[in-house]
């Protein structure tokens, strides 16, 4: 069904021109089967997206700053040890940071809390040093809600039941600080639950900082590039945002990207008059 699918898409085209960058890590037909059927190229926007990508992955000016954050360390395990050994400072905001706090041995109340990653966590700590930075305080509540009392705790200090939902303003002061001499950045993730005021301030602080400085700045895609808009911060500050989280994180993993690889297929029915040297993948021979 699925050959099918992809066999009535290419009826209705020509050629086909892959730029849709935030699809690239998924194997579907519209992405991986299309370019099999057509003569095929890579569009500007994934062009621009990878020669962003691969200045992150492998050449990078230092100091080189990563800032990452989100519910998850399992949604960013894979990036963090790929990243850590190239980097001078990785920021660690979120609710992820809370699996960190907890392998240093502080409580976390009722704060998200990936109990199961708290050894490998452990061993990043111990891996990375001091250039791992974690928040000193936090903004907790008893619930996520935009009426709930707040108060900032020292990160070591959760009360028993309350929720950490941001990181607090000595945490945006330290963060800015191992921001400030950097030349190359790359933010993915939000420091906290940005979408309710209480909890904004955090992602607000971290992003104005890195809008600020000269060098190479990158916004992951997801979350983070909807908190600039949704907080609104001057996109145009910042040397670039990516329409792929999930698919920059993964490039910079190191993994094979399916739509990548099919659009840097060489096989004999490429159009040679289609398929330019300008719209080859970055590293391609023509």
């Amino acid at each position: 069904m699925r050959a099918a699918f992809a066999d009535q898409l290419a009826g209705l085209a020509d050629y086909y021109v892959g730029d849709a960058f935030g699809a690239v890590h998924r194997a579907h037909a519209s992405v991986v089967d299309l370019p099999e059927r057509l003569p095929h190229a890579a569009g500007q926007l994934v062009l621009r997206e990878l020669e962003v990508l691969r200045t992150l992955a492998s050449g990078a000016a230092r100091p080189y700053v990563v800032v990452l954050g989100g519910s998850k360390v399992s949604d960013k395990l894979g990036v963090i040890r790929a990243l850590l050994p190239k980097v001078d400072a990785l920021l660690i905001g979120g609710g992820m940071c809370f699996t960190f706090l907890a392998a240093q041995g502080h409580g976390v109340g009722g704060s998200l809390l990936e109990a199961e990653l708290i050894d490998t966590t452990k061993e990043l700590l111990a891996e990375g040093g001091d250039r791992i930075v974690l928040p000193t305080d936090v903004v907790v509540a008893d619930a996520l809600s935009v009426d709930a009392p707040t108060a900032v705790v020292a990160a070591g200090a959760i009360p028993p039941g309350r929720k950490g939902l941001d990181i607090g303003p000595a945490s945006v002061a330290l963060f800015a600080d191992r921001l400030r001499t950097a030349r190359t950045v790359f933010w993915n993730g939000p420091m906290g639950v940005f979408e309710l005021p209480p909890f904004a301030a955090g992602t607000r602080g971290v992003a104005e900082t890195i809008a600020g400085l000269d060098g190479l700045t990158v916004v992951g895609g997801g979350d983070s590039a909807a908190a600039v808009r949704t907080l609104g911060i001057d996109e145009e500050a910042f040397t670039h945002i990516s329409t792929g989280g999930g698919a920059s994180l993964e490039y910079l993993e190191g993994k094979t990207l399916p739509g990548l690889a099919a659009l840097d297929d060489r096989r004999p029915r490429d159009d040679v008059s289609f398929t330019r040297p300008e719209a080859r993948l970055p590293g391609s021979e023509v």
